[in-house]
């Protein structure tokens, strides 16, 4: 048999392949090791080759602690279980509900028309509206669903500007059929080919009803660059609303899922740590977010040709009138909306005292509305399910008292503003087991001791400055998750993070944070993040694109997290010193060595 045909078949077989051979490969790991921390690394390692290879489903993955820790002793499943549904998970299921109800009503649809009329048509101006109008969204939706609704509104956009995409590409490429014609004397050329009735997406394009009238003068030359220059524009709208949308996730905590994991292990590890909430993290992440953002957007716009004088001095030209043309389909799409109706009023009400309730429940550089409860009992998931509970019965209608004494009135159902079959179909149910998942490993990891034995194999990473770590942190996982999945990810490595911060006696913060937010800054390939997968599935951008913006991308958001740990991070956390909430799980582990210690130098004696 062939090579070939044999790394076929294995290669449709390497999945199972993995599945068996993992658990063998890695088994003499519970041997070779004290026997709690090796069979929780024995299962660590197993978990991790499965998240990463995804042999078995994520969230199938995610439950094999409810099985393997309680039949090999690591911990009771009395312990395990709760793991998997802790006020951190109802804090992301509110997020989810509530998200749900924006998309029920397009709420999400108006946020995105309003702000592409409020920055420009100017392709430049249109990329940072779709940046930031994406990342806003995403700070709420999940980034995926940021995505795919995103893309359209792109496209049409797009379409309205430059025509269709097909015959950009042959423009692109007839040079030589153009210069044939100029030498036979035909010097116009049309830039597009229409039929004799055009459609609404041509009168629209860049050659409508005007490019009918008048013939297209320029020479073969102009078209094919002014073309190529198009391509790449439409190609920069593309890549950026992914790209925004992972940068938008990470403002928030419900954004995105590796910001609950923190918490969740935070509360896991550091029981006394309350440092960081919803309105904390937001007031850290959201201007971190701001300054990527632009950034981003800067690279983008150089890279895609958005940048030019265009930005600054208004032209009358052909671009000019196809830029008129885009405005007025973003300003009719707007129009069509018609007028916000009572349920789109009550969402953005509900919308916003959800995101204000969360922000100042304990903000922790003023008093929170908290302090009139007793202390400890409300936390962010209890706000949230309050908010969102509330969406299962408010009414979709305005009530009328008339109603009640209208007997001619038509005795319509009464339709909530978001049903609960509506929410269970929009949750992915998968990410809050994934979460459970995370939590439970890291429980079990606390609780075998797996990482203090950890930490104490990485006491030489003590000799690399702190700032420099966090450089060299960041850069790891985001290369690392551009494989990887990012909540995988940061549930593999953060407990290590954080016995290592323990270790060489830094607060456990600073080193878990940018670990959490370099999680989410996957932008080199289409496999990265399902954002990239749904832009790169339109196949109009090639893995060259991504790769050549990503890798500067990552750059960026390294030096942002780096900048922004040491500048604002240091003076909200206070990561200049050790805390107190850090010292008792320290000296445990202390207590814990010397008691090691002494053991080896009584039995030495003896």
């Amino acid at each position: 048999m062939k090579i070939s045909v044999v790394s076929k078949k294995l290669w449709c077989t390497h999945k199972q392949l993995i599945l068996v051979l993992t658990p063998l490969i890695f088994l003499p790991i519970p041997f070779t090791l004290p026997e709690k921390e090796g069979k929780c690394l024995y299962v660590v390692v197993v978990m991790a080759m499965y998240w990463c290879t995804e042999a078995l489903p994520l969230a199938v993955t995610a439950m094999l602690p409810v099985c393997l820790f309680p039949t090999l002793g690591i911990l009771p499943s009395k312990k395990v279980c709760p793991q998997y549904f802790l006020e951190t998970n109802f804090l992301f299921l509110s997020g989810l509900v509530m998200a749900s109800s924006i998309e029920e009503w397009g709420l999400h649809r108006r946020i995105a028309l309003k702000v592409l009329t409020i920055v420009g048509v100017k392709p430049a101006w249109l990329i940072l509206g779709m940046m930031m109008t994406s990342s806003f969204l995403s700070m709420w939706l999940s980034n995926t669903a940021t995505t795919a609704m995103m893309l359209p509104i792109a496209n049409a956009i797009l379409e309205s500007l430059f025509g269709d995409l097909e015959t950009l590409k042959q423009n692109c490429k007839a040079t030589e059929n153009s210069e044939s014609d100029i030498v036979n004397g035909q010097s116009t050329v049309k830039l597009h080919s229409l039929p004799s009735v055009p459609t609404e997406k041509q009168i629209l394009s860049i050659d409508g009803v005007d490019g009918m009238e008048q013939g297209d003068v320029r020479t073969a030359e102009e078209i094919r660059s002014e073309s190529q220059y198009q391509l790449k524009v439409w190609k920069g709208f593309l890549i950026c609303i992914p790209y925004a949308a992972s940068i938008g996730g990470t403002a928030t905590l419900t954004g995105t899922a590796p910001n609950l994991i923190l918490i969740g292990q935070l509360k896991s590890y550091f029981p006394d740590c309350d440092l960081i909430n919803f309105g904390s993290w937001f007031a850290f992440a959201f201007p971190l977010m701001l300054l990527f953002l632009f950034l981003g957007w800067i690279w983008i716009s150089f890279l895609f040709g958005g940048l030019n004088t265009r930005l600054c001095f208004k032209k009358h030209d052909r671009r000019a009138q196809a830029e008129a043309r885009a405005k007025a389909l973003i300003e009719e799409d707007y129009r069509k909306l018609g007028p916000i109706n009572f349920a789109e009023g009550s969402i953005a009400f509900f919308f916003i005292l959800f995101a204000v309730l969360l922000f100042t429940r304990d903000p922790k550089f003023v008093t929170g509305w908290s302090v009139f409860f007793k202390k400890g009992y409300v936390s962010d998931a209890v706000t949230g399910v309050i908010i969102v509970s509330i969406l299962f019965f408010f009414p979709s209608q305005k009530p009328s008292l008339s109603w009640w004494f209208d007997p001619q009135a038509s005795n319509t159902p009464y339709v909530p503003l978001l049903s609960w079959k509506k929410a269970q179909d929009s949750v992915p149910w998968n990410i809050i087991l994934l979460l459970g998942g995370g939590f439970a490993m890291a429980k079990a990891c606390e609780e075998s001791g797996l990482a203090s034995w950890i930490g104490g194999h990485l006491q030489p990473l003590a000799e690399v400055p702190p700032a420099a770590a966090v450089i060299l942190i960041t850069a790891f996982l985001a290369c690392f998750t551009e494989f990887a999945s990012n909540t995988a990810t940061i549930i593999i490595f953060l407990p290590v993070i954080a016995e290592l911060a323990i270790r060489i006696s830094v607060n456990p913060l600073y080193f878990m944070i940018p670990a959490t937010v370099g999680c989410s800054y996957a932008f080199m390939l289409p496999v990265s993040t399902p954002p990239n997968s749904i832009a790169f599935a339109s196949g109009h951008l090639m893995v060259k694109d991504m790769v050549k913006t990503g890798c500067v991308m990552n750059v960026l958001g390294i030096l942002s997290v780096s900048l922004a740990m040491n500048t604002w991070g240091v003076a909200m956390f206070n990561l200049n010193t050790y805390p107190e909430w850090a010292q008792p799980f320290n000296k445990s582990a202390v207590v814990t060595d010397v008691h090691l210690s002494s053991v080896q130098s009584l039995n030495a004696t003896l």
